[in-house]
């Protein structure tokens, strides 16, 4: 219910910390056992049976259900043996997969039939063009996506409208003032995605017999599932203790008001749930008192307590321990190939082991995020020694050498000093993470990341706009941008944006100006993939918490259950929607080579202002030394 092609770091942080302290604690991963439920042969007859009953002679199905329908032998022979080759069981497979016409094809391959229009009149020239006469394996993987993606619409359309291959009913906790929705779902008779999750549940119960579950819930689209889990937990096993926490928790339901919820579940935690988790266990033991408990929410007589004791502190980062993938069946995962984009490719696609080099942020500034949070504000190191020894350990444990760093923004100097100590262990890894756009990225520095096994790096140029990026408080400039994705290029480390429209008072000339100079950094080289996001403001961002100050006026929000996102009037009155077809388009050429000459007002359907920015202004800045960079508008 997030990616199934790696797991969630969070179970992995905190079974390595508790077992170092001596408790007895497994993981496990119901969202992966769903999918390859699903995805099986057995599941697939089931939906075959469930969507012929739904529809019969009289009625006409969506599309993705009557192809998977008239299809359904195929699927049957087909599904296990697609399985095992995403899983990298069966790689020889590829041949079939891309020389015979072995894979049913519903409507998600129509895209593929319109690279072929774009890119040549002979069939498969498109897929060549994306991916080169070659690359058989990424060919194959492609298709096998596509062939899963297929599956997951008709299930979608047909079986269950809530089900998404990485979230699961999302919508019943986006946004959610009330607990109400998500109550009737629960209480709703099951589909088929449900019967299985609780199957699941059932066996993962037996199989364990924990005394205490720990259910992390970092987006909005494992709400409902992770809500689903403890709902058979606590018919059938009410003895057993609940702990609700993770990054939904931790953002969503900080001034949660509705007793409802602890029907479900004993306890909810906030923010880094290492310490929290310990005390309660050590209540449950005896070893604490019930109001010595540190970020805990929990029901007495019918009514919300929180708990809070001030003496009781965090565990620091650097003692958290390393994390642990023991439990969790590394060999099952998917490995999807859905889109062309190259950084989404790194979200998707193989196994990744996922570390953390510092708690927080050390900037801690920008006016969209949520710094006033413990996950951001609070800010702690880690010394290379101490990295690069839990990546020894991982490597050790999981067979595997790939690691993302999933830092909101990783420190350029722990990136250095970790850099040199790889090189000094003479070990090899490739690693990618997130990044701020600092000046301190030279080229001798990125040089010595690639050496050190560096293959990726994102970061937030976010507007594109100086006047809107220092309202942002993001501490960078266009220019500045340029120069440092230009240096991760040329060491051979790919680089994606973060790219937002929407922020306050952002004018229509200025998202077109954005683009231009988008559309420049792509054309001399800086920029290999970017995405556009729609600005949200959160109550937990200084936008949210000094609307004020950034020219805008907040909506009323009333919330009994989730409070993140809040409306807000802009005096700007752009719709800023709108735009967001043309600025999607424009990218997705740009990442592919094309239209990098167009003017930027060719991606719109309706008149936009020509773009002011100097079609040079990317180029010359690369032009000047670095002593004069700092000085060029």
């Amino acid at each position: 219910m997030t990616q199934i092609n790696t797991p969630y770091p969070a179970t992995a942080y905190l079974t390595g910390f508790l077992r170092e302290r001596g408790i007895d604690a497994v993981q496990a991963d119901p969202a992966i056992a769903l999918v390859l439920k699903l995805f099986s042969r057995s599941g697939l007859e089931a939906m075959g049976q469930r969507l012929a009953s739904r529809f019969g002679e009289n009625s006409a199905p969506p599309p993705s259900v009557k192809s998977f329908q008239h299809q359904l032998p195929q699927y049957l022979r087909t599904v296990e043996p697609a399985i095992r080759f995403l899983q990298g069981r069966d790689p020889m497979l590829a041949y079939r997969i891309c020389h015979e016409n072995f894979l049913p094809t519903g409507p998600r391959f129509q895209a593929l039939s319109q690279l072929d229009a774009q890119f040549g009149e002979a069939e498969g020239n498109g897929l060549a063009w994306a991916f080169g006469f070659l690359g058989l394996q990424d060919r194959a993987q492609h298709l096998a996506s596509l062939y899963i993606d297929d599956i997951a619409d008709a299930i979608r359309e047909g079986i269950d409208e809530r089900f998404e291959l990485s979230r699961y009913a999302e919508k019943l906790a986006l946004a959610a003032s009330s607990f109400e929705p998500l109550q009737r779902s629960l209480q709703a008779a099951p589909t088929l995605v449900d019967h299985y999750l609780d199957e699941i549940t059932r066996e993962l119960i037996k199989t364990h017999q924990p005394t205490v579950v720990g259910l992390t819930v970092p987006f909005p689209g494992n709400v409902y599932g992770a809500f689903r889990i403890a709902r058979v937990i606590k018919s059938e096993w009410p003895e057993i203790k609940i702990v609700l926490g993770g990054g939904y928790v931790n953002t969503e339901l900080r001034d949660l008001r509705d007793p409802r919820v602890f029907d479900y579940i004993d306890y909810l935690t906030l923010d880094d749930g290492e310490r929290p988790l310990l005390c309660i266990l050590e209540q449950l033991s005896g070893q604490r008192k019930p109001e010595q408990l540190l970020r805990t929410q929990r029901r007495e007589q019918g009514n919300l307590v929180w708990i809070n004791d001030p003496t009781v502190h965090d565990i620091p980062f650097r003692d958290c321990g390393t994390p642990t993938y023991d439990g969790l069946p590394l060999n099952h995962y998917l490995s999807l190939c859905e889109l062309l984009n190259p950084m989404h490719r790194l979200w998707s696609d193989g196994r990744w082991n996922k570390l953390t080099l510092a708690h927080g942020c050390y900037w801690k500034k920008c006016s969209f995020c949520d710094v006033s949070l413990d996950y951001i504000g609070r800010y702690e190191d880690l010394d290379a020694a101490r990295i690069v020894d839990r990546m020894e350990k991982l490597i050790a444990e999981t067979g595997q050498s790939g690691f993302h760093f999933v830092d909101e923004a990783a420190p350029p100097k722990t990136l250095a000093a970790l850099a040199k100590e790889i090189l000094k262990r003479g070990l090899t890894v490739t690693w990618w993470g997130n990044i701020r756009f600092e000046k301190t990225f030279s080229p001798e520095l990125t040089s010595l990341l690639a050496a050190s096994g560096c293959i990726a790096v994102s970061g937030g140029l976010e507007v594109a706009s100086d006047r809107l990026l220092k309202l942002m408080e993001k501490g960078v400039t266009v220019e500045q941008v340029a120069r440092v994705t230009h240096a991760f290029t040329q060491a051979g480390i790919m680089v994606h944006a973060y790219l937002m429209f929407g922020f306050p008072t952002q004018t229509l000339a200025e998202t077109i100006d954005s683009l231009e100079r988008v559309r420049q950094l792509f054309e001399a080289g800086c920029l290999q993939s970017a995405f556009w996001h729609r600005f949200a403001c959160t109550i937990h961002s200084p936008v949210g918490r000094h609307p004020e100050r950034y020219g805008i006026t907040l909506l009323p929000l009333e919330s009994t259950f989730a409070q993140n996102d809040i409306g807000f009037e802009d005096p700007s009155g752009v719709d800023h929607d709108s735009l967001h077809p043309g600025l999607k388009k424009a990218l997705y050429n740009y990442m592919h080579g094309m239209g990098l000459e167009e003017d930027v007002r060719t991606w719109f359907d309706f008149p936009v202002p020509k773009a002011k920015v100097p079609r040079g202004l990317v180029r010359k800045a690369l032009s000047l030394p670095s002593a004069k960079a700092g000085k060029f508008r």
